[in-house]
């Protein structure tokens, strides 16, 4: 299994001029697999590893190529067939794309160390160094332990739009070292979840709990009144150029305090139960489509989404997508649909008459799809009004509280 860790990197004024030179190299030899992809003979081209055979003659001819690391110089031709393979993927999937075209130094502020080249020391403690190969040693904010059964695989090294330096280690977990699975013949259903991702609340669950949406609006206020402020600034001069540091550190916080909010909440929701069963959504049309977008994209349900399938795999724990049409109308007891309007928060079944929260009966069809997923019924003795609860608990986006379950905090991830 592949994951990754980021840490805050903390390089000296020294250190970090070479970064920026280095950085700046890549963008160019970046740039420079491009204009070979585009005027070569693709005899010689058409792929990375192809390529990767071209960059002595490189070395030979522009001296600065020689000045980085090779594997990293590897990397960066890897990271051009990497952006075309996905260029040509939404080309397939019907959406409309246009071409790579050359990274101005604004665009390319990222290097990435592969297989060597880098090494991790004195993790001791809460700081740590790491060696670059032909750059020295940078001390990042070790917050977080890298599991011994975990090989790194590759370093990335990245200046934010802030001007902030972090470090992304590429990890490798062999799926013997992770905690199996419990099978699917085995699974204890009565300890399974479905998830409606909700419009009143983050989430709310088959088993009855609400979580409420994370509270932004201070962050939304502060934002605007940067961004007021740096529209009052002369383009290019450096009270611009602190300004739209400013504005940029503001979207990050917002980011990161979104970021630790799933962090947090995909955690205890994976250690929490043995399957978790989550909508499969559309999130690029939704927020193509009419209605509050900046709601649906402070909600990153796709990144939430990606989080609790990777958490479900680092601790044992099914998580599957199923097919989200249909879910809120369907009747959770009888499956006759009955359109519901945005604003109408109840279900009511005009054909066996069954009655619940709107979200609840979505959580359940969700459930009972997930079960379906895995070639599981629903379990015989149990039906769908005893299954939903009477009350909803409804609990606040700092704090995931049930009897016996932990806290947030407590919930083993945290974010960086």
């Amino acid at each position: 299994m592949e994951y990754s860790h980021r840490y805050h990197a903390y390089p000296t004024q020294e250190v970090a001029e070479r970064l920026d030179y280095h950085i700046d190299v890549h963008r160019q030899a970046y740039n420079y697999t491009l204009y070979e992809y585009e005027n070569t003979d693709a005899d010689d081209i058409g792929s990375a590893y192809k390529h990767h055979s071209r960059l002595p003659d490189w070395k030979d001819e522009f001296s600065i190529f020689s000045d980085v690391n090779s594997k990293a110089l590897q990397r960066t031709v890897t990271r051009f067939y990497q952006n075309l393979t996905g260029l040509s993927e939404q080309k397939q999937n019907g959406n409309t794309v246009g071409k790579l075209t050359w990274k101005s130094p604004r665009d390319y502020q990222s290097m990435t160390y592969s297989q060597s080249g880098f090494e991790l020391k004195n993790t001791s403690g809460r700081t740590a160094t790491l060696w670059l190969s032909k750059i020295g040693d940078i001390e990042i904010r070790y917050h977080r332990e890298i599991p011994d059964e975990a090989t790194i695989k590759e370093v990335t090294v990245k200046q934010e739009t802030t001007g902030e330096w972090f470090v992304s280690f590429g990890l490798e977990t062999d799926t013997a070292d992770l905690p199996g699975k419990p099978d699917v013949e085995t699974l204890d259903t009565s300890n399974s979840i479905g998830i409606d991702l909700g419009i009143l609340n983050y989430i709310h669950t088959s088993d009855g709990n609400t979580v409420d949406w994370l509270e932004l609006e201070d962050e939304y206020d502060r934002l605007r009144r940067e961004q007021r402020k740096l529209s009052r600034k002369e383009y290019g001069s450096n009270n611009y150029e602190n300004q739209r540091q400013t504005v940029a550190k503001v979207k990050r916080h917002i980011r990161q305090k979104v970021l630790d909010y799933q962090h947090k909440l995909t955690a205890w929701l994976v250690t929490e139960y043995d399957a978790v069963f989550v909508e499969d959504l559309n999130v690029t049309g939704m927020l193509q489509s009419d209605g509050n977008a900046r709601n649906k994209q402070d909600a990153a349900w796709r990144q939430f989404i990606t989080l609790l399938e990777y958490k479900g795999e680092l601790y044992g724990t099914h998580v599957v997508q199923v097919d989200a049409a249909g879910t809120t109308k369907e009747c959770a007891t009888c499956g006759v649909e009955t359109a519901k309007p945005i604003w109408v928060r109840d279900h009511s079944c005009p054909s066996c008459g069954f009655e619940c929260d709107r979200d609840a009966n979505a959580a359940i069809n969700i459930l009972q799809r997930g079960f379906s997923e895995l070639g599981l019924g629903w379990p015989e003795d149990t039906s769908v009004e005893t299954a939903l609860p009477t009350d909803t608990i409804s609990v606040s986006a700092k704090r995931v509280v049930e009897t016996g379950s932990p806290t947030l905090n407590e919930a083993t991830y945290v974010a960086e």
